[in-house]
């Protein structure tokens, strides 16, 4: 009960009382940072049931999609086989949302949290060429002479990243302030 008294004191712009650790963690969890890193973990466990590339051959029938466990035809020809190594995709972006929860609770440690968000950093970046490079592979193996296109699963780890550099920036703005916080006494 006190826990959602703290939580609504938090809210309404009350001041918490110092001895409180619970109402000291909820708010340190409701810092801007932690939003955007929760948003950016929705956003990479989302690429995992999206798809990120589909290609359609008029001429053949054949459509080839590509999600982040598989590459896949909905009628396989003759000739035509898949990767098998697109699983990388899932396991980049599932180490990605990984870090970025456990980074909310590292609060205390904001110097552990840029670290983090410079590994997260890696891993969006890797989630994205990893979908890139399987596109490609996609392209080739159905009609050159047409074009597949990106789906919403390709952009979101784009929106991440964006996310992630704000969620560094609002947390190197907090350990700039506890600096010069502890200069002045």
């Amino acid at each position: 009960m006190r826990f959602f008294q703290s939580l609504l004191a938090t809210f309404a712009g009350r001041p918490i009382g110092q001895g409180d650790i619970k109402s000291q963690n909820t708010k340190m969890i409701q810092r801007i940072q932690s939003i955007f890193l929760l948003l950016l973990a929705l956003c990479m466990i989302a690429v995992l049931f999206l798809p990120i590339w589909h290609k359609a051959d008029p001429i053949s029938g054949q459509e080839l999609t590509l999600t982040a466990t598989s590459l896949g035809y909905n009628k396989p020809g003759a000739g035509l086989a898949a990767p098998g190594n697109v699983w990388l995709i899932a396991a980049f972006a599932v180490a990605s949302a990984a870090v970025a929860l456990f980074e909310i609770f590292q609060f205390r440690n904001r110097f552990l949290q840029l670290k983090l968000g410079m590994l997260n950093l890696l891993l969006i970046l890797c989630t994205i060429g990893a979908g890139f490079y399987f596109s490609n592979l996609g392209e080739q193996m159905l009609n050159v002479k047409m074009l597949g296109t990106y789906q919403a699963g390709f952009y979101l780890p784009t929106l991440a990243l964006l996310l992630n550099l704000l969620a560094n920036r609002f947390i190197r703005r907090d350990e700039q302030l506890v600096r010069s916080m502890d200069r002045l006494r």
